[in-house]
């Protein structure tokens, strides 16, 4: 296990974070501090666990970053699990059981329970990915299906109706029963709020990929940015404001949705 960004030796000042764990209610962890993580399958990849039932989450958020070559080719997943697949950037071959294509920026595959997810960089640099997996929720008469696309072939949504708030949807967890999660990427002008602080049952792992925000988790209020990974529990009272000088405060995330609540 090693340091993430290399930043290793010593520092200038005293030892400080922006990182908050409060586990099973919410957690930020900034960039800071996140280590590597060796998992067996993943050849030539710099890999981080980020949310994870050790936190509180019911799934896994992954960060990976695929050298040239990198990847893993012998299958990711085990009976049961679903698993989600973005490309940042680079030019990364991805497949399953089932189908198989070249993406590249904006690029992502859904791999629904039964089948493996298998990667390859086949850019000249390396690619940086996020990778999400989790327990599928079987309900009798429904199933998910294998998803191959690009986000940046979908168009913004205005989200509840507001102007400079917008969304992208990357599954058709609206239109088919059969997916229990969605991710989505929501976005926000400078400014630009949520309409109202949410309180509900789904869980949320989001990673911020472009801007400065403030958010609302609990009762705090905590200024978040590009590079830094939220982790939203069950009931959290969570909402945000886009603030700073880029276009956009974005992130992309995921929601459990189309089930019932087990006992």
């Amino acid at each position: 296990m090693s340091y993430l960004n290399g930043n290793t030796g010593y520092r200038k000042d005293i030892l400080s974070t922006r990182s908050v764990i409060k586990k099973g209610n919410y957690a930020i962890l900034e960039p800071d501090g996140l280590v590597k993580n060796t998992i067996p399958g993943f050849e030539q990849c710099e890999i981080t666990i980020l949310g994870s039932p050790l936190l509180g989450a019911s799934f896994v958020d992954y960060l990976v970053n695929p050298a040239p070559g990198g990847g893993n080719r012998t299958g990711f997943g085990v009976s049961g699990e679903e698993i989600f697949f973005y490309v940042f950037e680079g030019t990364v071959k991805v497949w399953n059981d089932n189908e198989e294509a070249q993406v590249t920026d904006g690029g992502y595959i859904y791999c629904p329970d039964g089948t493996q997810l298998h990667f390859e960089n086949t850019g000249d640099t390396s690619a940086r990915c996020f990778l999400y997996k989790r327990l599928y929720h079987r309900i009798e008469g429904y199933e998910a299906h294998t998803v191959i696309g690009n986000i940046n072939d979908v168009d913004w949504v205005h989200y509840e109706g507001m102007d400079d708030v917008l969304v992208k949807d990357f599954l058709p967890s609206a239109t088919n029963l059969g997916f229990d999660i969605n991710f989505h990427i929501l976005a926000f002008k400078p400014g630009a709020c949520h309409g109202y602080i949410e309180t509900h049952v789904q869980e949320h792992g989001a990673y911020i990929y472009s801007g400065e925000g403030m958010y609302v988790l609990d009762q705090d209020w905590i200024p978040v940015k590009k590079g830094d990974y939220l982790f939203m529990g069950a009931y959290c009272p969570q909402a945000a404001y886009g603030v700073g000088r880029e276009d956009l405060f974005a992130y992309i995330y995921s929601k459990d949705c189309n089930r019932d609540v087990r006992l």
